[in-house]
């Protein structure tokens, strides 16, 4: 008889995600908001890398240099563009 594993959830593979790079040293950094609320260049957070711009641009440091996340973004434009789906 075949066994099957059962489907994971949304949650579940959000949670395998970050514990297998924190089992590799990188360290779970939570998500930024939706709306980044520190950056006016920026409407709406379009990537991971968002919450980190201050590190690339030399102006601060963080206590990890390996980290990982889930993050919720919103695609503004290009091949995939979530705005023009508002609404419906």
């Amino acid at each position: 008889m075949k066994t099957s594993t059962p489907p994971m959830s949304v949650a579940d593979i959000r949670k395998s995600f970050l514990d297998f790079f924190e089992s590799k040293g990188h360290t779970v950094v939570p998500s930024s908001p939706l709306v980044p609320g520190n950056d006016p260049t920026l409407m709406f957070t379009n990537s991971g890398m968002v919450q980190f711009k201050d590190v690339f641009l030399g102006t601060d440091k963080r206590p990890y240099v390996r980290a990982a996340s889930v993050q919720a973004c919103l695609r503004a434009g290009g091949k995939h563009n979530d705005l023009e789906n508002v609404g419906y």
